[in-house]
């Protein structure tokens, strides 16, 4: 689906204007157009292929999708490959956003992905000074928008972390606690597939030889970097604090799983030391005076209570029970 076709000359918007009359507006020298694309059919690609002159391992990539982000040089033009990753259901839903960049035009391939670029293209309306600097400056802001819509995930992975963190020494949760750590740390490793390569590349943009189309915006590519590389360090360090909640939830497993034996190994002393006394007096020998008096039951009894009492009560006070 082809949601938006408009030319611009310097800084200002001048037309939305068909398909068939891109090829006209390149030969502008002072204009570019901005074509963004959603979910678009082989058809669709193709067509723009013709007009933007577009490299076909590019577009054959625009239309497999799945790729690993990256940024790529045919010629004049760049390819470039961001992933779109968004909250559906308590998961992530990784979509795709693919860029072909020249001197005068952008092209934007949007797939599999709920989430739009209408405020980008505000935004650079409103800044006619920055659309100055043509298809560089709206690159710049596409992956603007999409490097800070990582931003909110990672609040929302360190407020569930802070949660789970507040749960682990609570008694009977250690198998809850376990599984939420797992599927957080899963959706932080989709986070990192999208910003890790992105991180890599980036630099690309700004230092050294830089591409034709970002001259004069290297400034902007320079801050996308810095944000990268912020989120990057907060999805590391809530990968560590993961890794060490999860070993202190097992420990406290361990912990709840040694009380419990303790438990258990304390009254299976005190029935042990009922059980030996019975089954002295239980021998039936002929000569325990015991077994003629009148009061050995209740002697019985009175020392096997006794004995279990001050085991119990020891027992109390090393913590066992």
């Amino acid at each position: 689906m082809i949601l938006n076709c408009v030319a611009y000359e310097n800084g200002r918007k001048l037309a939305d204007i068909d398909v068939e009359a891109i090829s006209d507006w390149l030969h502008r020298p002072e204009a570019f157009v901005w074509v963004a694309l959603r979910d678009p059919t082989h058809e669709e690609l193709r067509k723009m292929q013709e007009e933007f002159n577009l490299h076909d391992l590019a577009v054959e990539d625009a239309i497999k999708g799945l790729q690993r982000p990256k940024i790529e040089e045919y010629a004049d033009t760049l390819f470039v490959v961001m992933h779109l990753v968004e909250p559906d259901n308590g998961d992530l839903q990784v979509g795709e956003l693919a860029v072909f960049v020249g001197h005068n035009f952008v092209l934007s391939v949007r797939s599999r992905s709920q989430q739009n670029f209408l405020g980008v293209r505000a935004r650079c309306e409103r800044e006619p000074l920055l659309l100055r600097h043509g298809a560089g400056f709206v690159f710049y802001a596409l992956m603007d928008a999409v490097v800070d819509r990582y931003f909110p995930l990672i609040d929302d992975f360190e407020s569930e972390l802070e949660q789970i963190e507040d749960a682990i020494f609570e008694h009977g949760t250690a198998r809850g606690s376990i599984e939420r750590l797992y599927a957080l740390k899963r959706r932080t490793t989709m986070l990192r597939h999208a910003v890790s390569p992105l991180l890599d590349v980036v630099g690309k943009l700004y230092g050294g030889r830089v591409p034709e189309v970002c001259t004069g915006t290297q400034e902007y590519f320079r801050d996308v970097h810095d944000h990268l590389a912020r989120i990057n360090n907060s999805i590391d360090t809530i990968r560590d604090t993961i890794g060490t909640a999860i070993q202190v939830n097992l420990s406290m497993v361990t912990i709840e799983e040694s009380e419990t034996t303790k438990r258990l190994a304390a009254w299976a002393a005190i029935f042990a030391v009922s059980t030996a006394l019975a089954g002295i007096w239980g021998m039936n020998f002929e000569h325990m005076p015991e077994l003629k008096w009148a009061f050995g039951y209740p002697m019985a009894l009175a020392v096997i209570f006794c004995s279990g009492a001050v085991l119990y009560w020891r027992f109390r006070k090393t913590g066992w029970l």
